[in-house]
């Protein structure tokens, strides 16, 4: 096992000294390290509190319980299942729970910034129910007219409303009536905004949708979980509602819950109550807004995209971590290529917030972008997808051995440097 410690302490350098730009990366407190690494990811509790397989659960649903309690606390919903492995898990349980596999569902597709469980052909979600995908308009966002229309054309029996690679602020109420007019159920998939949402800085879906889901471990900066809230309006349409989505994840989808992640989120759930958490999630959107600015994008929240060429967001993603900034190749609005070899990159300010960077901070981190951007603009990926993988091996070792991102990254190093990893230099 020492080499996996070892592992371990490389990535660890690799974090402290680099740029973690993934907008769905985050650093959690050492609290939340603590409950993480706890004896309780020995203990097996098939089922929900008061109605276990197995004994010895009576401390167990205590946690589960506060868990619980402190997320619908954190949202002002009514119900809450905190067990989904992960926020896959719990969109298609959503799915099972409200429609029967062959029924028509709808979601925004995956080229315009919506998330492979919306419906995505290559996914679950794609292959059990018939999907309808909504996409965006020629500025990028969401077109609730197109929206609208598919739904009558196909009167799916959820509608998806939700991101993964979308810069821009949702309208949970359009979405409402649209779903009202057809008798839709209304799910929200908030796993990259649920640190707005709490912050105040993101309209609340809370009371426009029936569901909610969202994952923990992006701007919630928690563990790697999801949960599934039930809001007062999904209750009065169908007061059956939480007993399905319990269903759908225990015995539907999953076994046993990991015991050690549910009190991890727990204690990531009343920190998010704190003013601390409201300042940092600002702090988050601040930061933001300087970054795009200084690459010339747009953003209203705390990700975006940027258009690096036709094919080219892979090879962005080689050079700049090359240089010690992390993002992640991405597709755009209209891609012009494939989801491996991508025409952009996707970049984000949660993680970098969280180690304490602020506005002046994202000029030279916007700086370094612009350098790397400069330094590769005469590579282009191969037209002739056989010559790909070649060029991509070839690619790299250029670019480690690159003078110019070698002084990049050196600098990013003694930057970093001023700037403490949580839950590790705390």
């Amino acid at each position: 096992m020492s080499k996996i410690f070892n592992l371990i302490e490389q990535e660890k350098e690799r974090q402290k000294n680099g740029l973690e730009l993934i907008p769905s990366e985050n650093y959690v407190s050492c609290d939340v390290l603590q409950a993480l690494g706890s004896i309780l990811t020995d203990k097996y509790s098939e089922g929900y509190p008061g109605r276990r397989y197995y004994g010895g659960n009576q401390i167990i649903d205590e946690i589960e319980k506060e868990a619980k309690e402190l997320v619908n606390k954190l949202f002002g919903t009514v119900y809450a299942n905190v067990q989904p492995y992960s926020g896959s898990p719990a969109n298609l349980a959503v799915d099972l729970g409200l429609a029967e596999p062959g029924s028509v569902i709808m979601g925004m597709n995956l080229v315009s910034g919506g998330h492979l469980t919306h419906g995505a052909p290559v996914s679950f979600t794609g292959k059990l129910f018939k999907a309808v995908q909504y996409g965006v308009d020629q500025n990028g966002r969401i077109d609730l007219d197109e929206v609208e229309k598919l739904a009558q054309e196909n009167s799916p029996k959820i509608i998806w409303v939700g991101l993964t690679a979308y810069p821009y602020k949702l309208d949970f109420k359009g979405f409402r009536e649209i779903a009202d007019s057809i008798g839709a159920y209304l799910a929200a998939d908030i796993s990259h905004i649920a640190g707005l949402v709490v912050a105040g800085v993101h309209e609340s879906p809370v009371p426009y949708v029936d569901v909610i889901t969202t994952t923990t471990h992006k701007t919630l900066r928690g563990p790697r979980g999801a949960v599934i809230l039930v809001t007062q309006k999904g209750l009065d349409r169908d007061p059956d509602l939480s007993k399905k989505i319990d269903s759908a994840i225990f015995p539907g989808l999953q076994g046993g819950p990991h015991n050690h992640t549910t009190a991890a989120m727990a204690v990531a759930f009343n920190e998010a109550l704190s003013s601390e958490f409201k300042s940092y999630i600002e702090q988050v959107v601040k930061n933001a807004q300087v970054l795009a600015a200084e690459l010339g994008i747009e953003t209203e929240n705390h990700l975006m995209l940027k258009n690096v060429g036709v094919g080219r967001g892979y090879l962005v993603e080689i050079a700049l971590e090359a240089a010690g900034i992390t993002v992640n190749k991405n597709t755009i609005p209209n891609e012009q290529s494939s989801p491996f070899y991508p025409s952009g990159i996707r970049l984000g300010t949660p993680a970098i917030t969280s180690r304490g960077m602020k506005e002046d901070d994202m000029k030279k981190i916007a700086a370094w972008i612009k350098q790397v951007l400069e330094e590769i603009k005469d590579y282009d990926l191969p037209k002739e997808q056989n010559q790909r993988a070649n060029f991509i091996k070839e690619f790299r070792a250029k670019m480690a051995e690159n003078e110019n991102l070698k002084k990049i990254k050196e600098e990013v190093k003694e930057f970093t440097g001023k700037y403490p990893l949580p839950g590790v230099d705390e």
